[in-house]
């Protein structure tokens, strides 16, 4: 294998563990910042994906884009043709209750869709999709270990709409309990369920629905360190557990 239609890099550019932002400035900002030794494996349609170490154990880090159609190739990609056996998803959301503020840090451990994807996979049956319970649980010790603003555990509610505006169904999926919106974590949770491998999502909040208060383009470049910290500590898991 030379590479695939979507991604360039070769057999062994990619670790087994790899972190995926939607961005592919803030891919490139993790290996620049968090990465150790690390190196430009694929650059395809702008697409980063970068290759180092993280306290001293192989992790890649590849921009996913927006929106579960992409994630959902980059991810299919990356279980079927590179070896990878977990991706963490560090990307934004949407906070959807006032009990999480902007900044805040919400682990998905589950997420509920009105995509095709929770029926077009299996004739007759709308899937749930929810994370490996080995990753939401290394990331759930890791998160207990950050002394710093709130991380929450909960599901999110991951939409193909970006400016979609239904408040009665927010309205709805608060009141079941629903701590964010954001647009890749379903896709990621189905590919890692189709390809057999693990999949979480660990998303910084960048605005609120409900006060509007938000983030700007500058600040969602760099407000998500403690993110990372906390999806790369899950990604190792029992590679290695570090405080």
């Amino acid at each position: 294998m030379t590479g695939t239609p979507h991604i360039a890099a070769g057999p062994g550019d990619f670790a087994p563990l790899v972190l995926m932002p939607g961005d592919p400035r803030r891919a490139r900002r993790i290996a620049e910042t968090f990465l150790a030794d690390a190196r430009l494996v694929t650059d395809v349609r702008g697409v980063l994906g970068y290759t180092g170490t993280h306290r001293g154990e192989p992790l890649s880090v590849l921009a996913s884009g927006m929106g579960i159609p992409s994630v959902s190739i980059y991810a299919t990609e990356l279980f079927r043709h590179y070896g990878v056996r977990r991706i963490v998803r560090v990307g934004t959301a949407g906070a959807l209750p006032l009990t999480v503020a902007v900044r805040d840090v919400v682990i998905a451990s589950a997420a509920h869709t009105d995509s095709s994807i929770s029926r077009v996979l299996v004739d007759g049956v709308s899937l749930s999709h929810t994370p490996s319970y080995g990753l939401l649980r290394a990331a759930a010790n890791a998160a207990g270990q950050q002394g710093e603003a709130a991380v929450h555990i909960g599901p999110v509610f991951t939409s193909d709409h970006f400016y979609l505006d239904r408040p009665a169904l927010f309205d709805a999926l608060e009141r079941r309990g629903t701590l964010a919106v954001e647009m890749e974590a379903a896709g990621l949770y189905a590919v890692a369920a189709t390809e057999g491998g693990e999949a979480l999502a660990v998303l910084t909040a960048s605005d609120h629905l409900r006060t509007e208060e938000a983030l700007s383009a500058a600040e969602r470049e760099t407000c998500f360190d403690r993110a990372v910290r906390i999806a790369a500590a899950a990604l190792l898991g029992d590679v290695r557990i570090s405080p």
